[in-house]
């Protein structure tokens, strides 16, 4: 349960930036709030999915350990904004998101991109990543009981999708565009609400495995493949013991051990309500998730920044 305060420090700070214009200083201001966070929780963590590598950033860098020290060896994965851009515009479904795992089980990546795909209990065993979209759209709204046509897919607004887009067109599926935000739309298969069933294309390999490892907290469905955009990232992987880029991971070997996950809304989303602001305070929206157990916890917090100086 500590591990929510690190994602609300996280929201809390880069959202008072929101709509200003600076993703540079949004996502600056979480990962701060995050690192410092983070000396406060009993675990002996080392980053193995993070902000970029120790030459490139000072503080949630691949490598870096976090916690006291005192408790449980930890793998940590983190992304202390998952859209700064999107804060800094005002946009849509901006959040901090953490998870901790069993040392040495998360699937270690370079920043390099994934193709997904991804959904919720219902597509356990239906989706494929080697099926076609129009394929998978069919198998998915037979299990659920559904149109195609009533079906929602979102996709990466990108050139590299056109052709991916077209075939969902083709199925008769619809289509979300977002501009950023794999794991907010990974966790949003998982809730009938949101209206969002499937979510597949490229994107960042990093937020593919913190997409992982909550939808093996949610019992969801992911696969992926490593996609390589030139040699130097090619050569990362191999560096990291990864020669077969073909390769077709299912959930287990993204995640193989025991997750826990904490992510935090930053601005308003599909799956979490943003920050907002009242009189000496502000409220979060947060969701703490443990794969062991497979609980999943919504929580309203109420801040008074009286009593939190680091975060007035």
């Amino acid at each position: 349960m500590d591990l929510v305060r690190v994602t609300e420090a996280a929201a809390l700070e880069s959202s008072r930036l929101m709509g200003r214009g600076d993703d540079v200083a949004v996502d600056k201001a979480a990962i701060e709030a995050m690192r410092q966070t983070f000396d406060t929780i009993a675990i002996d963590g080392t980053i193995v999915i993070g902000e970029g590598p120790e030459d490139a950033i000072s503080m949630l860098y691949v490598g870096e350990h976090v916690g006291t020290g005192q408790g449980p060896r930890t793998d940590v994965a983190v992304d202390a904004i998952e859209g700064p851009s999107t804060c800094a515009t005002g946009g849509y479904n901006a959040l901090a998101v953490i998870a901790v795992a069993d040392a040495g089980t998360l699937l270690r990546v370079p920043d390099t991109y994934m193709e997904k795909i991804a959904c919720g209990p219902e597509g356990r065993g239906v989706v494929d990543l080697d099926k076609t979209p129009a394929e998978n759209v069919r198998a998915l709204a037979e299990a659920k009981g559904m149109y195609v046509e009533d079906l929602t897919v979102v996709v990466l607004d990108r050139p590299r999708h056109l052709r991916l887009i077209e075939a969902l067109r083709g199925a008769g599926a619809r289509i979300k565009l977002i501009t950023d935000g794999d794991v907010s739309a990974a966790l949003a298969t998982t809730k009938a609400d949101t209206g969002i069933d499937l979510m597949m294309g490229i994107g960042r390999a990093p937020q593919g495995i913190l997409a992982a490892a909550a939808l093996k907290c949610l019992d969801g469905e992911m696969q992926a493949r490593l996609k390589p955009r030139n040699e130097t990232e090619a050569q990362q992987l191999r560096e990291m013991g990864v020669f077969d880029f073909g390769r077709k991971y299912p959930l287990d070997a993204l995640v193989p051990g025991n997750v826990i996950v904490a992510a935090t809304g930053v601005t308003p989303g599909d799956y979490l309500a943003g920050v907002r602001y009242r009189k000496g305070g502000a409220i979060t929206a947060s969701v703490v998730m443990r794969s062991q157990t497979k609980t999943v916890r919504f929580m309203e917090a109420y801040h008074t920044f009286d009593r939190k100086p680091q975060w007035s």
